[in-house]
């Protein structure tokens, strides 16, 4: 077989085991030094008013989300370069690295959020609520969205 052939044979492949890979990823029951919520921890965090970040692509923010959140896409395809996860986006959400943050995606199968916390954990915010059902738990409850 010739080398390029041969070559984009090899990256098909690659492709296909990565999205393959990306199909099976289930999220923590839970992640060290935070604090793990369901809907109904969710829905009380909600009216005491602590910030909600949403770490879905753009398209699943603005299709539906929990009341205020802002999306930090810690993907690149942020419409906006502000809408991006970053440290300084965090901290202006929340508000500095100590206070409270919940952070959700779209359930278990959504491995962003736990890339996120993780992320949050290594920049110094010690007070975070995973939240790994996210919206899908979320409007399940048939809670508030926007």
């Amino acid at each position: 077989m010739n080398p390029p052939i041969l070559l984009l044979w090899c990256l098909l492949a690659l492709t296909v085991a990565t999205a393959d890979a990306d199909d099976d990823y289930r999220a923590p029951e839970s992640i060290a030094d935070t604090t793990r919520i369901d809907a109904d921890d969710a829905w009380r965090l909600f009216r005491e008013g602590l910030p909600f970040v949403d770490v879905r692509l753009a398209a699943d923010y603005r299709a539906g989300r929990i009341p205020g959140a802002i999306n930090l896409t810690i993907m690149r395809d942020a419409d906006d370069p502000r809408n991006r996860f970053t440290r300084e986006a965090l901290l202006e959400v929340a508000g500095g690295r100590d206070r409270p943050v919940v952070l959700y995606c779209n359930e278990f199968d959504c491995w962003r959020t736990e890339a996120a916390i993780r992320r949050a954990l290594e920049w110094g915010f010690d007070d975070l609520h995973y939240f790994p059902g996210g919206y899908p738990e979320w409007s399940r409850r048939n809670y508030p969205f926007e």
